[in-house]
């Protein structure tokens, strides 16, 4: 700094840019020889030490050096960002999905059609099931080793239960009836599958699509009325769903739940109007139970006319349920509650990632059912059905999670 101040002093002088005798930086008279800088002209000692020292009285950066604030030599110096943290190793990343950890799902949408009381020997070959063993079964797939996991005295309703909960026993109540819905045939259970995705990281959708839906049913369908029966409709035994007491009032519950009718249905899907999870329940005229035939229905009872009067209403009702999943990653499985006697019970899966022709000979049964919906809704398997098989066996590698 003295060698820059004596340079600049003599080129001011040299050029005539101040008068002789007079200090080019503030035109006062230059200190007598001998005097230190900052004597001369009133400075305190401490500042002209300053000056002495290297630092320039009066520039931006003037008494930061001493102070360890200002680093002529530093690379950042004067930077916008000197001083502030460095950049985070994922700035500018999507913060991690709330399922992060749980398995990969290429399955979006799936759809249960819930039949009723036919033993696969009745179903599989039948010259009674065209559309069931020509197209559904040729197109997907279908199990061979399904067993009831109740037993064939046990009656629908706890079926039912135990496909939305991996059981029909809890700790306010166990279900052994076909009754309606009421205070005392109801459980205050959340441990079941649709809270589980409505209570998700990433919440699920689902609804339950009931035929034979009227006044008397309820917009929550907790009563029996004509050929529409509760007890084929497994959430409204649920009080988070249908209230507590339950009531055919519900709001909620009447929000997951619509009439089923085809046209309605097919608008749905032509609006993309579809639930994550979609449950069809077929009226009692349709679902292929045996007991139906006695009822008026069909006028007549044999396992035959109630299996095809079942297998005409899919082949009415399912080509559109095909053609959407096709174009949305889905998945139909067609369930049946029990056998009507002992015996393995039927079971088909259709969809685009399916094995097509596939017979699985693996070990299944409703805990395999919501364990496999579990896994491909991405949400934890309840303890009832941990140790069941899953339905992976029916895909195409990478598809099911």
């Amino acid at each position: 700094m003295r060698r820059f101040l004596a340079c600049a002093l003599s080129v001011f002088v040299s050029c005539g840019m101040a008068p002789e005798g007079l200090d080019p930086l503030d035109g006062g008279p230059l200190p007598e020889p001998g005097v230190d800088a900052g004597q001369g002209d009133g400075m305190a000692p401490d500042a002209a030490a300053g000056i002495s020292a290297g630092e320039d009285a009066g520039l931006p950066d003037a008494g930061l050096v001493d102070a360890g604030l200002a680093d002529a030599g530093a690379p950042d110096a004067g930077r916008p960002d000197a001083g502030m943290p460095p950049p985070r190793p994922d700035a500018g990343m999507p913060p991690p999905r709330p399922d992060a950890g749980m398995p990969f799902s290429g399955i979006n949408k799936v759809f249960v059609i819930a039949l009723e009381n036919q033993a696969a020997s009745a179903i599989y070959s039948s010259p009674n099931a065209p559309y069931l063993n020509g197209t559904l079964m040729t197109q997907g797939g279908y199990a061979t080793m399904y067993a009831d996991v109740l037993g064939s005295s046990v009656l629908s309703e706890p079926h039912y239960l135990w496909l939305e909960a991996g059981t029909n026993v809890f700790a306010d109540h166990t279900f052994t009836t076909d009754g309606n819905v009421t205070a005392t045939n109801s459980t205050s259970s959340t441990e079941h599958l649709v809270t589980q995705l409505a209570n998700a990281p990433t919440p699920k959708t689902w609804r339950s699509y009931q035929m034979g839906l009227d006044a008397t049913s309820g917009a929550c369908p907790i009563s029996g009325s004509g050929q529409y029966a509760p007890k084929h409709d497994p959430f409204v035994f649920f009080q988070d769903v249908s209230g507590n007491p339950p009531s055919k009032t519900n709001v909620d519950c009447a929000a997951h739940h619509r009439p089923y009718d085809a046209a309605s249905f097919q608008a749905d899907l032509r609006a993309n109007d579809v639930a994550d999870y979609t449950f069809i329940t077929p009226d009692l005229c349709n679902d292929m139970h045996g007991g139906v035939c006695l009822n008026g229905c069909l006028g007549s009872f044999t396992i035959g006319t109630c299996v095809s009067t079942g297998d005409a209403w899919l082949a009415a009702n399912v080509p559109a349920i095909l053609a959407y999943i096709a174009t949305h990653d889905g998945v139909l499985f067609l369930v049946w509650d029990e056998p009507e006697a002992a015996g393995m019970q039927p079971f088909v899966v259709v969809g685009p990632h399916v094995k097509p022709g596939h017979a699985s000979p693996v070990g299944y049964s409703h805990s395999s059912y919501l364990k496999s919906l579990e896994r491909i809704m991405r949400v934890p398997v309840l303890p009832t059905v941990a140790g069941a098989a899953d339905f992976g066996d029916f895909f195409e590698p990478g598809f099911f999670p």
